[in-house]
């Protein structure tokens, strides 16, 4: 297992290492067999409006799934020690999954009514996007079905999960609802009618 440690704003001692390690590896050490690398981000915010100021994110490489935990404290310590644990307890659910698809027999989809949408979303709001860019990300995005973006939701720990769907081979995005559940958002084409 490859493990990158990388600080912002916090210079990465020996002793942080180390301790980095230690926890990393002790949470990470009944999936061996699954983890191909292990990403380590520190970031202290100098804002002093901030009450979370030390943050430690966990970025777990597993058979080509992505498993993230993010923890902030007062402390940088007691970061590490929540964000192993987290990660700890994901790769556990991560693993439990792939135990039982192997032993589940293949589900029925269920039949969901689509509704067309109704009028203009915006109204009379303009669509802004932000003055510049701050952050790009890229990533794979092989073909997967609505239930497997719905777990890879679940174990990035974002709000949201863009994929690529195997039904239709378009962009979608899985969300997580204010008022719970989980929302699609699928690309129709202009004038498309949806009946």
């Amino acid at each position: 297992m490859k493990l990158l440690i990388q600080g912002n704003n916090i210079t990465v001692t020996e002793a942080i290492h180390d301790y980095v390690e230690e926890k990393v590896e002790k949470a990470v050490k009944h999936f061996h067999n699954i983890t191909t690398k292990v990403d380590v981000h520190l970031s202290v915010a100098r804002n002093a409006r901030i009450t979370n100021k030390h943050k430690a994110e966990v970025t777990v490489y597993a058979n080509g799934t992505v498993i993230r935990a993010q923890e902030g404290s007062e402390n940088l310590y007691a970061s590490i020690d929540l964000v192993s644990d987290k990660i700890s307890r994901q790769l556990r659910k991560y693993k439990e999954r792939l135990l039982d698809k192997h032993q589940e027999t293949p589900k029925t989809s269920a039949i969901i009514e689509e509704k067309p949408v109704e009028g203009d979303l915006i109204g009379d709001r303009q669509p802004e996007l932000p003055s510049e860019v701050v952050r790009m990300k890229y990533f794979s995005m092989p073909p997967m079905t609505m239930d497997e973006a719905l777990e890879q939701l679940q174990l990035v720990d974002h709000d949201f999960y863009m994929f690529r769907n195997k039904e239709t081979n378009e962009i979608n995005v899985i969300y997580i609802r204010n008022h719970g559940g989980f929302g699609v958002i699928q690309p129709r084409a202009n004038g498309e009618d949806k009946a």
